[in-house]
């Protein structure tokens, strides 16, 4: 008999695979479908992640023991295997023998009777050979931190050119790592100091942020949205370093903000706490159909501040023009800066990020003209390539002499800026972020 986590994960597996979907997006999909228990809800989602986490470290070990390449199998005896593989190297509570045998039984239930052999000899070598894998090679330097943190060799070149080999093999192990669950308190419904009371009551961890204002790390929490902490709108699910764009950009009560790219909200919801909801933010984004997620978080978080509205960033809208005391462009990206949130992001196809900067800078000239004389333009990411970040707003300031950086102070261990920032995981245990603060002549 399957567990119900395995036959979860390994349909939101084949998912990612054939229909090219998040894996993220595709988990939470899954489990609502599913029902699952708590318990085997968090096996499945430890399954998914470390699969992605993990796949051509698997694909290494498993293509000792396997004569075709596991890449190339057919779905989804590929899936099979790593799911396996990954419960045998990875997860010390799961018995090798029930990875094994669960796995051949998930080759019978997929239509793969014949292949179930494969998955069983396979796994029973991987098992039997655990403490004698064979070495990863070493051949070139960004191949062995390619294989063994499992991230294409042309992110790993990147990294190792920009950071160095320590640096850049403490980025890649932390990608691999379960990030810490951070919110942000709202202090319009309550006090960190209540909403800690609270959740200890209920069984959950609960611990001030050790260095970013008004945020908690929780641990423990099971399904978050079914806390009446979360329906009160007493806190927002935020990285801290998306809470440290709001802090640079210094948003006061009264003020008029602009949000262009703001789905799903969240720098719109931080922005209107530091406003104590006074003022007006106009949140935006191409799609339509996530706006609704803004509104409902509005209602949620009962913040009356914020309004929405459907529009292109690199579309000019005339009544706009020099309105706003600040503009948020919180530009599309790449998204490596969110690896270990979403660790897909990692297989992305790197020929298609070339034309970003391309995106990023449309949409950083047009919301340029909606400032209005001496407000404030706020350009962030959560990727770390310059290509995106430093070198998308270093030439816009050459093309436009009435903006420039502005020096802001976060919190330690960031400190005084000169007016952009990146954030690093390995240095600051936050996303992978770009800031930069620019300040419209008077």
């Amino acid at each position: 008999m399957i567990t119900p986590a395995r036959g979860s994960a390994l349909r939101v597996l084949r998912s990612c695979r054939t229909n090219g979907a998040w894996a993220d997006a595709a988990r939470k999909a899954q489990l609502s479908r599913d029902a699952l228990s708590p318990q085997d809800a968090a096996l499945c989602s430890r399954i998914v992640y470390g699969v992605m986490q993990n796949q051509l470290l698997l694909d290494f070990y498993l293509g000792a023991f396997c004569t075709q390449k596991i890449s190339h199998l057919q779905p989804p005896l590929a899936e099979i295997l790593r799911m396996g593989a990954y419960q045998i190297l990875f997860l010390e509570k799961v018995p090798d023998s029930a990875a094994v045998n669960e796995a051949v039984e998930l080759a019978k239930l997929s239509g793969r009777g014949q292949a179930a052999g494969l998955v069983n000899a396979v796994l029973r070598k991987l098992s039997r050979n655990k403490a004698q894998l064979p070495p990863i090679p070493e051949r070139t330097e960004a191949e062995a931190l390619s294989i063994r943190y499992s991230h294409p060799k042309w992110l790993v070149k990147r990294l190792l050119a920009l950071l160095g080999r320590e640096e850049a093999e403490a980025f890649l192990r932390e990608n691999n790592e379960i990030p810490p669950l951070t919110v942000q308190v709202n202090p319009a419904r309550t006090t960190a100091q209540a909403l800690t009371a609270g959740l200890t009551a209920r069984g959950i961890s609960a611990a001030p942020h050790p260095w970013v204002p008004g945020c908690l790390e929780l641990s423990g929490t099971g399904d978050l949205t079914a806390l009446p902490e979360f329906q009160e709108g007493k806190f927002l699910v935020q990285d801290p370093a998306a809470r440290l764009v709001t802090l640079a950009a210094g948003v006061e009560p009264g003020q008029r903000v602009l949000d262009v790219c703001a789905a799903p909200g969240g720098k719109s919801f931080s922005a209107a706490f530091a406003m104590e909801d006074r003022g007006e933010i106009l949140s935006c984004d191409l799609h339509a159909n996530k706006l609704s997620r803004i509104q409902e978080g509005a209602r949620r978080l009962g913040l009356s501040c914020i309004q929405t509205q459907a529009a292109d960033g690199r579309t000019f809208h005339p009544e706009w023009a020099e309105a706003f005391d600040a503009v948020l462009v919180d530009a599309p990206c790449s998204g490596l800066g969110i690896i270990r949130k979403k660790p897909d992001t990692r297989y992305k196809n790197p020929d298609a990020l070339a034309m970003l900067p391309v995106t990023q800078t449309a949409i950083l000239e047009n919301a340029a003209s909606y400032v209005r004389p001496g407000g404030l333009l706020v350009y962030s990411t959560c990727t770390v390539l310059p290509e995106e970040n430093e070198q998308v707003c270093t030439a816009f300031l050459a093309e436009h002499p009435a903006f420039s950086m502005e020096p802001f102070a976060l919190p330690e261990p960031v400190g005084r800026t000169e007016g952009d920032v990146t954030l690093w995981p390995q240095r600051h245990h936050t996303d992978g972020f770009y800031i930069c603060r620019m300040r419209r002549q008077a």
